[in-house]
């Protein structure tokens, strides 16, 4: 008997062995299938300051990273920043240029904006297959002293979303479960409670209350044929709330710290014994993967927590046949960090001073690091936050948790052992994955609707043929910048009607022609789309409220504003220009004709025939066509017309070409080659070029799309004036600047030292300069520093 049993054990173990050999590496090889496909960029913005008045300028800075390793990201080359208010109706909307992972711009807050609270968000075109979840946010607030604030028809009652998340995912009679709970109120703000569990008969099972930001956890163990509710005391009114479906079979997660450098994973159940396993993935790499036998009802896992990524671990548990059972949220606080230091050189400066900041960057080891910073430094008031966004909080935290995060940056104390207790709270519940296990499981890849714009921004358009509404696979379009840079795109339409125009370095406000070969069909209705998300976050916004208290706030920045834009408006106003390539699409052309080098004739037909030997001008009926001689000079090049172009536009109808005034025309450059656009394959181009960029008067087809579309946003350049000698700090020009220094390109050396300086204003007060930064190897941090600046000299103030 004794050997049979033996025999059966080796038998049962051999079975184990062999499902376990297929379960753990099929499931890591569908996890890392579905993530190659689904890379995580991530933006941080850092702003100059967090409360503006309207007619001032925000500033900043964009840090892009990929979500694996927290490098700096090249791949998007252009990102979108918006301004939304209290019904997340953007309000500013513009378009950042990216290069090696950083971009920055700026915002001019219009006068005619209310007073309110605001967000700011950013993203890429790649993000936005990912949800707005996924983006970069923080709260702005605007005041327009000018202007009245907009008032709410009636004071709002509080409303209160309390949520219960059992550990792992699941209650289930008879077995224990750790349960977080969180209260905020309307605005995903925490707030303090005291509740209870109860059954049927009014006994209370549990109790609860927050440790830290409106979250907290207690344990609770129900029965089967008992019911519970929740009683919740807020603000004094009691509030009666369901707990989660209690489950009569199933399993239960806990994860504990050791305190060993481990922790360990306990699964119980109450189904037959089996087998589970653990996966755990930390920002989409694969960290561990394990399997347990169930005995008695409990399976148990150990981890090194070395073995761990840094911030945040999903720890997933799978039954026997594959289904995920159990999941949650672990966070390792990161080491892989910026470490900056800054100071001013004094603590106290006299006005129109000059103030020097020297700055240090360390990276692993304490050893100085290069470093990519951004750095500003303004006045405190009551509209500032004391709290800025951080880089390291936001990249390691906050980035990957749904909804809004209080004070991301307390749960980065590792000394403190209720940060500890607290980020672990945060884990229960605020988790949520990325993705979903049965698509991975079921071997989905990923579908993604909007492509990463890599060589610049992209124009997207739909088409459909106006007889049926339907679109059409296929079809050749054109997209024309009228000007004297001669540009045009060429895109064709994919099974969905889609259009996508790649456009290279395209700034500032232009128009935009966008149109099909009228000449072969007129039945096509273009639309060109937004680049900007459509897609929100669900937490509201709060209505601010003018206290009196704000009152001198109000006085003081309508007098900054006015004399700012009054004094020193032109220079707020200044932009480098952006230096775009200036040849060409179509590159040399084989010959340019400068009509004024030659005697002008009255009619294009006339200029065509005599001078531009490239050309045979001929009539078909009342029709104009050409046929491009070859640049050998031997035949003709093809039997359809070129393609023609005045400033950059297409004609598609000779005629109209034709027609214009050869007199309003500069220049003629042809290219008597066969010429690849993209999909397009064009026999020949003559490229008219007007004086004044007006197509010389042409009209352009009714059937075209004629838009006024911003391109990328042209650099402005900030403002600092200097007080080097006597008489220019004697100067009677009123300098009321609140943010003295702005720069979003402050670099660190090898040697981690940078060194800056400017000049106060004529606002005293108190000054924080903040520094936000990364290494090419993705380790971030940032760092204040602060100083006074006082109205009179003191032996004290340099």
């Amino acid at each position: 008997m004794k050997k049979i049993t033996s025999i059966f054990f080796a038998v049962a173990i051999m079975s184990i062995t062999s499902l376990f050999g297929q379960v753990l590496p099929e499931v890591q090889a569908n996890f890392n299938d579905y993530t190659s496909n689904a890379l995580q960029e991530k933006l941080f913005v850092h702003t100059d300051k967090n409360g503006y008045t309207a007619g001032e300028v925000l500033w900043f800075k964009l840090f892009n990273v990929d979500g694996i390793f927290m490098k700096p990201l090249g791949l998007s080359k252009v990102a979108y920043v918006e301004v939304l208010d209290d019904k997340q109706t953007p309000v500013l909307q513009t378009k950042i240029a990216m290069k090696d992972g950083s971009g920055n711009g700026s915002l001019y807050i219009p006068v005619n904006l209310p007073t309110g609270n605001f967000v700011l968000r950013a993203y890429t075109s790649w993000m936005k297959n990912f949800g707005p979840d996924y983006y970069f946010s923080k709260k702005l607030v605007i005041i327009n002293p000018l202007k009245s604030p907009v008032k709410e028809a009636k004071t709002p009652l509080a409303a209160y979303d309390i949520q219960f998340f059992p550990e792992g995912g699941h209650l289930v009679s008879g077995i224990a479960s750790v349960v977080g709970v969180k209260a905020a109120d309307q605005f995903g703000k925490g707030v303090n409670f005291k509740g209870a569990i109860v059954n049927q008969n009014n006994d209370t099972v549990a109790r609860f209350e927050p440790l830290k930001f409106g979250i907290g956890r207690f344990v609770f163990k129900p029965q089967s044929n008992t019911s519970y509710r929740a009683v919740i005391k807020i603000d004094g009114k009691l509030i009666q709330k369901d707990i989660p479906a209690i489950s009569d079979k199933g399993y239960v997660m806990s994860l504990k710290d050791n305190g060993n450098g481990q922790l360990s994973v306990s699964v119980n159940t109450n189904l037959p014994d089996g087998n589970v396993f653990l996966f755990v993935q930390s920002h989409q790499v694969v960290k561990a993967v394990q399997s347990s036998a169930v005995t008695n009802g409990t399976a148990s896992f150990i981890l090194d927590k070395s073995r761990l990524g840094e911030g945040i671990s999903q720890i997933t548990i799978f039954s026997a046949d594959k289904r995920p059972v159990c999941e949650r949220l672990y966070f390792k606080r990161p080491t892989k960090k910026l470490s900056i230091s800054a100071g001013a050189s004094a603590a106290q400066y006299a006005m129109r001073k000059k103030a020097d900041v020297t700055i240090a960057t360390q990276g692993a080891g304490n050893k100085p690091a290069a470093a990519s910073l951004s750095v500003s430094v303004y006045r405190m008031d009551s509209l500032q936050h004391n709290q800025q966004e951080d880089i390291l909080s936001y990249l390691w935290l906050k980035s990957d948790l749904r909804g809004d995060i209080e004070s991301p940056g307390y749960y980065f104390n590792d000394k403190n052992a209720v940060a500890t207790e607290a980020a672990d709270n945060l884990m229960l519940t605020q988790g949520w994955r990325s993705f979903a296990w049965d698509d991975i499981l079921n071997k989905k890849t990923p579908a993604f609707n909007f492509l990463p714009e890599l060589s610049g921004p992209m124009i997207t358009a739909t088409l459909v043929n106006k007889l049926n509404n339907q679109p059409e696979k296929d079809i050749q379009a054109y997209l024309g910048i009228p000007g004297k840079h001669i540009q045009l795109y060429a895109a064709k339409s994919d099974a969905r009607g889609k259009l996508v125009f790649n456009m290279r370095e395209f700034y500032g406000p232009n128009e935009i022609v966008v149109e099909t070969n009228t000449a072969v069909d007129t039945n096509y209705h273009i639309d060109v789309l937004t680049p900007f998300s459509d897609q929100f976050v669900k937490t509201a916004t709060p209505h601010f409220d003018v206290t009196p208290g704000l009152q001198t706030t109000f006085e003081d920045a309508a007098l900054t504003m006015q004399v700012q834009n009054i004094y020193n408006g032109a220079k707020m106003r200044q932009f480098t220009e952006s230096r775009p390539d200036t040849t060409a699409f179509y590159g040399a052309p084989y010959k340019t004709y400068l009509l004024d080098n030659y005697t002008r004739f009255t009619t294009m037909e006339e200029v065509m025939r005599e001078y531009i030997r490239e050309a045979n001008v001929f009539h078909t009926g009342n029709q104009f066509h050409v046929k491009v001689v070859t640049g050998i000079g031997i035949g003709f090049l093809a039997d359809d017309d070129p393609m023609m172009l005045i400033d950059g536009v297409p004609f598609f109808d000779m005629n109209k070409v034709f027609k214009v005034d050869p007199l309003k025309i500069r220049k003629l450059e042809d290219v008597p080659f066969n010429y690849s656009l993209g999909p397009s394959y064009e026999h020949g181009i003559f490229s008219f070029t007007s004086y004044k960029g007006d197509l010389g008067g042409a009209e352009i087809d009714p059937h075209a799309v004629v838009l006024d579309y911003e391109g990328l946003q042209q650099e402005r350049q900030f403002y600092s004036p200097v007080y080097d000698t006597d008489t220019q700090a004697a100067s009677h020009m009123p300098d009321f600047r609140n943010v003295l220094y702005w720069s979003p390109s402050v670099n660190t050396g090898a040697d981690g030292k940078q060194q800056l300086s400017f000049y106060t204003s004529d606002q005293p007060g108190t000054y924080v300069g903040v520094i936000q930064g990364i290494t090419q190897s993705g380790e971030a941090g940032s760092q204040t520093f602060s100083f006074e600046v006082k109205p009179s000299y003191s032996s004290q103030v340099k």
